[in-house]
Parts: C-alpha cells; structure tokens; sequence
C-alpha cells in the first residue's frame, strides 16, 4: 500500500531505530578505521552522538515532524564528539531547520530535507574530503531530490536513498586511496549508512539488517569583552575607549523598511570600532565592539530592532586603575586555558604549564560539544583558549566556543606535544588576538611521535603490521612497526631527530615498561647533543608520546 506520508509518531520511530542500529554496530565501525590503533573512533563517537539526539526525541513530546527533527538536532549538538560526531549533527542541523513548521513529512520534503542537510554539513566542514561521510550524505541526498520528481511514497523514496548511500560507500576507496591500500570503505559512511538502514528498516517494519561486516570492501555495503587593558599599554593608546556589549532582538515590522543581513551589518560596525564580534540567529543579535562612540553604534543597529543587556564599560579608567595599582583578586579572570588531556601524568604536567581546566579525554574518549561548553563555563573568564589535541576533537571545539557567552578561541592543536608547546607561547600580559597567533605559531615547531599497539593485521602506507605489535606514528603516520615498544620508539626517534633539534620529551604512559633510566640511556647513546626530558603521563593507548624541537 502506497504511503502519501510520514506522521510524527513514525517519524520518532524512524530516528530512535536509526539510532539503535547504529549503537548495534558501533564497534565494527570503529574497526573500519585505517589506522590500527586501538582508540574509540568513528562508530563510538557517532553512537555517543546520536544517542543523545534519541534521548532528545524521546523528551520532546512533541507530536510535529518539525519540532522532533529540531530536537533531534539539538541533541546531536550537544552531544557531538569528534569529526563523525559533529558532522553528523550538522547533516541533521540542515535536515532539521529544512522541516521546521511541518506537522508530518511527505516524499519531497523528505528530500529537501537530505539536501538542506548535506549543504549544511558542507558548510561547517572548512575543506571537505571525497570519499568520506560528506559524500555519501551528498550522493544519497542527490538521489532523493531526482527520485522524488517521480515518486510520492516517502518510504519508497527512502529505500532509494538507502541503495544510493550503500552505492557511494562502496565508492569511498575510489576517492579515498588509502581506503583501498587497507581494504576497507570510509568509517564515516558506514555509519550513515548504518543509520539508514535503521531508519528504513522502521518505515517498513522489516527486521533490522545484521551487524556490518568490516574487512574486505565486498561485504560493506554570545559573546564577552574580551581583555580590556594590558598593562604594557599606555593608557593614551588606547583608540577606542569604550568595551560595548548588547542585544539586537529582531523585530519583524523594522525588517520591513531596514532588512538585515549580517554580513553588512558586520561590515558597517567594523568601520565604527575594533575587537568586533557579531553572532546571530533568527530572533536575536549579540554584538561585542571596542568603540569610541557606543551610542552611536547602538542607534545604527536599533533600526532592526530593541536592544538588550546592554554594558559599556571605560577602558581608560579600567586600565588607570590596572597600571596605578595591584589588580585585587577577581573571581573572573581576564584569560583563562581549556585543555584536553588522558592520564594523571598529563593532566598535571598541562596544569603546570598553565591550563586551568583539564577536560578528561582523547583517543579513547572524544569529549562532546557539552563537555567542552562547560569547560569553557567553569573557566570563566573573558577570553577562553581552547586546545584539543586531539584532531577528532577540533570540531566539537569549536561548536562549543560558537555558542559560548563568552570570548573563546580554538588552538588546532592535534597532538599532546603540539598542545604543550603551545601552552609555552601563551603570555597573560598580552591581548587575545596576540595569543591566539602565537599559540597556532608554537603548535607548528614541534614534531609529534606516538607508540602504540596494532589491534589487527593490515598493511598501510607500505608497513606490514601484526596484530600485537608496537608501531610507531610520525605526524600522523605510521613509519614503521616492531616487535617491542623500545625498538618501536628506538625507530620512532631515529626518524624523528635531526642534526639541528635540541630537545627531546618523552611521556611514558601507564602501560610503558622501559624505566626512565633505561630510556635516558637508549636515547642518550643515540642522540647525545639534544638535552632529554622525560614525563610519566600514565596516559592509556600510547605507550610513549614523543615530543622533539
């Protein structure tokens, strides 16, 4: 029987079994990953993910398409973890705003709604890579949007878009050459394609397909001032006097005669100020603006609407009283650090460095979106640093300092050694903009080495590895593997080291069987002119991390 529509209650059904299918299966996702390092990656993150989107769904209460896609959206937000996380949440962002007002979803929708969500996750990716999630979301979506001129049955459409999402999976080793080199198709996809299946296999009421198979390709199918003086400043330099923060709330009949688009309106207050900041969304406007006429700014964007939570606060005068005597201790600090660190160790050795709030996480735990926004919270101060040190991490980084009260800034750093030399470059006595740029500056004059343990047989970039045996990662890549992870690191460091390095700093983690003399005896012979430090970082996974400059 042909169905003409999709109500909310099979709507919320579709979403909770696509959700649990892909819980069903997140461990063999997580095997799909090419490198063969024991670390909860794509299907964990994902699973961590949508299962927040369901627990949404199923608080809602809602009995409107458009608002359970919304709270499903809103709970992938928050709940993101990692780069499938976050791109998963965006695709269904898209999705999500592409069904707002809809009591119930027809097959066109249904297919404008993919393909809302696929521009939106293309958006939020800053260089999109073929043969990944982003592509079989594309494809599927592409298929929907040609099938739905000629077909009215949602379901049907939808069983089409699962065939047409499995096709382009399977085309993932095409686009992605080290997919083929392992022999397996993109992790990311699978997923997707996992959630399909769910979603289609409640539509239809057929029983859920079983457990994917990994291996072999053939069975895949607001925001706050930021510092307002720095004491190695003149009070006279200052240009622009007065730190201003308010509230645009939109206001329809103004719209009318004074229609608002944000990146003119950007332009126009970048030419009244600096330090600018301008968030907006549907209803509201948060503006931050070092200015030396606020009023003027606030009478120029009143013409969109009324204003709200309004502050203006002297620098001059906060910077007289800065530089004529000791700054009496503030509950709220003027900067603040947001680090993500595994291990004891770890923890202590970034806090000694200067971070004030240690996230628990990385290659075992991504940190979500939420667990990062109350980092930024707790850190509480006018501007955040954020280092995630782990690339799986960045994305939901940076969710988390878009939609923070606050000034918050994402460090890329990707490796624990790229954090720490970063955290070296920070400097309490300068402006935000001015640490930002040194701290990216520093992550990129450290080399990055990791030792771990291979959790299955493959071959990738031309190294052979058995499962069991130590490898050695450079920047990213595997170089090389070994029977013991002293040989491994031996190998490591001999890659890694160069006439002109000075320093070697190696972390020892919770499974590390050399002794720090061993070490310093193995490294010393080989490499005699760079001075040594060693670290017990009791971190899990990574038996060594390896920092050179």
């Amino acid at each position: 029987m042909s169905v003409r529509h999709i109500d909310s209650k099979t709507f919320s059904a579709m979403l909770l079994t696509g959700a649990h299918h892909l819980s069903n299966n997140a461990n063999t996702i997580d095997a799909l990953n090419v490198f063969p390092v024991p670390d909860g990656d794509t299907g964990t993150n994902m699973n961590l993910t949508i299962t927040a989107g369901a627990k949404a769904v199923q608080e809602t209460g809602s009995e409107e398409v458009g608002q359970i896609a919304s709270a499903f959206a809103k709970g992938l937000l928050m709940g993101a973890r990692g780069n499938s996380g976050v791109i998963l949440s965006q695709l269904f962002r898209g999705f999500g705003k592409a069904l707002e007002g809809k009591s119930d979803l027809t097959a066109g929708q249904l297919a404008n709604a993919l393909d809302a969500g696929t521009k939106t996750a293309y958006k939020a990716v800053m260089k999109p890579v073929e043969g990944t999630i982003l592509t079989v979301a594309k494809d599927a979506a592409a298929a929907a949007v040609e099938k739905s001129r000629t077909e009215a049955d949602p379901v049907e459409l939808f069983r089409y878009v699962v065939e047409a999402a499995k096709q382009s999976l399977s085309r993932t080793p095409d686009l992605l050459p080290v997919l083929k080199e392992v022999g397996v198709v993109d992790s990311g996809g699978q997923g997707l394609v996992t959630i399909y299946e769910g979603f289609l296999a409640s539509l239809t009421g057929e029983e859920l397909p079983e457990a994917v198979q990994h291996g072999s390709m053939d069975n895949l199918v607001s925001a706050e001032h930021h510092k307002q003086a720095q004491d190695f400043l003149d009070t006279a330099d200052i240009t622009f006097g007065y730190c201003t923060e308010f509230m645009v709330k939109i206001e329809a009949d103004k719209l009318q005669e004074h229609p608002f688009d944000e990146q003119t309106y950007r332009e126009e207050l970048n030419e009244r100020g600096d330090s600018l900041l301008v968030v907006a969304d549907e209803d509201v406007v948060k503006v931050h603006i070092h200015t030396e006429f606020p009023g003027d700014v606030m009478t120029y964007s009143q013409q969109y609407g009324s204003l709200i939570n309004m502050k203006i606060e002297n620098m001059r005068e906060q910077h007289a009283a800065i530089v004529g005597k000791k700054e009496t201790a503030k509950e709220r600090m003027q900067h603040s650090i947001v680090t993500v660190a595994m291990g004891g160790g770890v923890k202590a050795l970034f806090e000694s460095l200067g971070a004030n709030v240690v996230i628990s996480g990385g290659q075992t735990m991504n940190p979500s979106t939420q667990d990062i926004a109350d980092a930024i919270k707790e850190a509480n101060a006018d501007a955040v640093y954020i280092l995630p040190n782990n690339k799986n991490i960045t994305m939901a980084a940076e969710q988390a300092a878009e939609m923070a009260d606050t000034n918050a800034f994402v460090i890329p750093t990707k490796t624990i050694p790229q954090g720490m030399r970063a955290l070296l470059a920070y400097d309490e006595t300068q402006a935000a903009d001015r640490n930002t740029a040194a701290m990216k500056d520093a992550m990129t004059q450290v080399k990055s080495g990791q030792v771990t343990h291979a959790v299955r047989d493959t071959t990738i970039e031309g190294v052979s590895i058995k499962e069991g045996q130590y490898i050695a990662i450079l920047e990213g890549k595997i170089i090389s593997a070994a029977s013991d992870a002293e040989e491994a690191l031996e190998l490591l460091l001999r890659k890694m080291v160069d006439e002109e390095d000075e320093l070697i700093t190696v972390i020892r983690g919770e499974d590390a069987s050399a002794s720090s003399e061993r070490l310093e005896v193995l490294i010393e012979e080989e490499f005699p002119d760079a001075e040594l430090e060693i670290h017990d970082g009791d971190q899990p996974v990574y038996m060594y991390l390896v920092a050179v400059e």
